[in-house]
C-alpha cells in the first residue's frame, strides 16, 4: 500500500498503530482532522495523536473501524466489547463521532 493510503493513531502512551485510510475515515473527528482545508499536521502528515485516549481503548477503536467496514452494510454481526473497556470506550466512540 501506497503511504498516503496509510493513517498512523497514536494513543495517550505513545503507541502507534498504522491503518488503511478508509478504515480511519469511519471516525467523523478522523476523516474532518484528515480532510480539512489548510497546512494542519494531521492533513500534511497522516498522522493523529490522541492525548485522551489509551493503547488499549485506540486498539479497540482500529479493530472497530475494520469490523464496521466489513459487516456495515447490514449483515447480523456483533462487535465484541469486553465490559471493563465499555465506558472507556463508550466516551471515546462519542469523542470520535463513530
Amino acid at each position: 500500500m501506497r503511504k498516503e493510503d496509510m493513517v498512523k493513531l497514536i494513543s495517550a502512551e505513545g503507541f502507534e498503530f498504522v491503518i488503511d485510510k478508509d478504515a480511519a475515515m469511519v471516525s467523523q473527528t478522523i476523516n474532518n482532522m484528515l480532510t480539512s482545508p489548510g497546512s494542519f499536521a494531521e492533513t500534511q502528515h497522516g498522522e493523529v495523536t490522541f492525548p485522551e485516549i489509551s493503547t488499549t481503548i485506540l486498539e479497540k477503536i482500529c479493530k472497530y473501524f475494520y469490523w464496521h467496514l466489513q459487516f456495515a452494510s447490514g449483515k447480523e454481526t456483533e462487535f465484541p466489547i469486553e465490559p471493563e473497556l465499555t465506558l472507556e470506550l463508550m466516551m471515546a466512540a462519542n469523542y470520535l463521532h463513530t
